[in-house]
């Protein structure tokens, strides 16, 4: 990966539906040379998918928890697919030591929070996520 891929990756972090041509031009190279990094950083596995940002406002969820996740074994890139499919889950992000994974939840209310949890740990069982407790 050199500077050139780097800055394209932040282009599209800022703005993952730009146009070929108008991330050829902010980089002054070829359309061709950005279609052939970005067919080449999404072989490799480097770049895994694009997705969408809301505001926070657009999506009135009263309730936000954080999750702490322990994977057992090597699921954790099947635990990760199921929980980004969940509509609840707000952002993932890794970590190290006890926990695998810290998941930002949202619901409407409580009732929703209980099965937004009971939603999680059935999608990802076997083996199960142990969230934290308190």
């Amino acid at each position: 990966m050199d500077d050139t891929d780097r800055r394209l990756i932040a282009l599209l972090r800022d703005d993952a539906r730009a146009s070929v041509a108008s991330l050829a031009k902010l980089l002054g190279v070829a359309r061709g040379t950005v279609q052939n990094r970005m067919a080449r950083l999404e072989a490799d596995g480097t770049i895994v998918g694009y997705t969408i940002r809301l505001k926070p406002q657009v999506q009135e969820h009263r309730i936000r928890a954080l999750m702490t996740i322990a994977v057992e074994g090597n699921r954790i890139d099947a635990v990760l697919k199921a929980l980004r499919g969940d509509p609840a889950v707000g952002e993932l992000h890794s970590t190290n030591g006890r926990w695998d994974i810290v998941a930002e939840l949202r619901a409407e209310n409580l009732e929703a929070f209980d099965r937004v949890l009971a939603r999680i740990v059935s999608s990802t069982a076997s083996p199960r996520p142990k969230p934290a407790c308190c």
